[in-house]
């Protein structure tokens, strides 16, 4: 099977221009977004790893509060499986859905095709994490092509911890 090219995210690049519908209502505007923020690609509501990854974000939400970092997270999902899981899992971070195939290929994600109807019914994205420094720019970059591989928190806290209090520069420029 064949894939369509994708753009391979720019470190210290520019964010791309993404909106998308939020649970509850509104929406989140990348272009918008004050100060440090963080967004968790995740697979979506047939993802039993996602479960875990997103409650442990949650138990750490204050970690990245406490920093100054703002967290969403994004999934393929309609609107009615995000919303189960936001109320399954309690998780109280802005939560995306609808990330759509093109948005998908102008982060860089690696996309995958359900392996039956029972897993979902559109394309979904593997896991990432971008964070974003004030002003656009993508100072962390962690995209993965499978579900087994994603970074520990603690690790990405205190990468966010050196970033913001000891203006530690953007890597993998040269």
């Amino acid at each position: 099977m064949s894939a369509s090219p994708q753009a391979r995210p720019v470190s210290g690049g520019p964010f791309p221009a993404l909106t998308l519908p939020l649970i509850g209502g509104g929406t989140f505007d990348a272009a918008a977004q004050d100060g440090w923020w963080m967004l968790v690609v995740y697979r979506g509501r047939h993802c039993p790893i996602c479960k875990d990854y997103l409650g442990e974000l949650q138990e750490r939400l204050p970690d990245f509060q406490a920093l100054g970092v703002s967290v969403i997270a994004v999934s393929a999902d309609p609107a009615h499986k995000a919303q189960a899981d936001v109320a399954e899992f309690g998780w109280t971070f802005p939560v995306a859905y609808d990330l759509a195939e093109d948005h998908m290929r102008r982060l860089g994600l690696y996309v995958s095709a359900p392996r039956s109807p029972q897993e979902t019914d559109r394309l979904f994205p593997e896991p990432a994490l971008f964070a974003i420094a004030p002003g656009g720019a993508m100072h962390l970059i962690d995209i993965a092509n499978a579900p087994f591989i994603r970074p520990a928190w603690s690790t990405v806290l205190r990468g966010l911890n050196a970033a913001i209090t000891r203006d530690y520069p953007v890597r993998g420029t040269a």
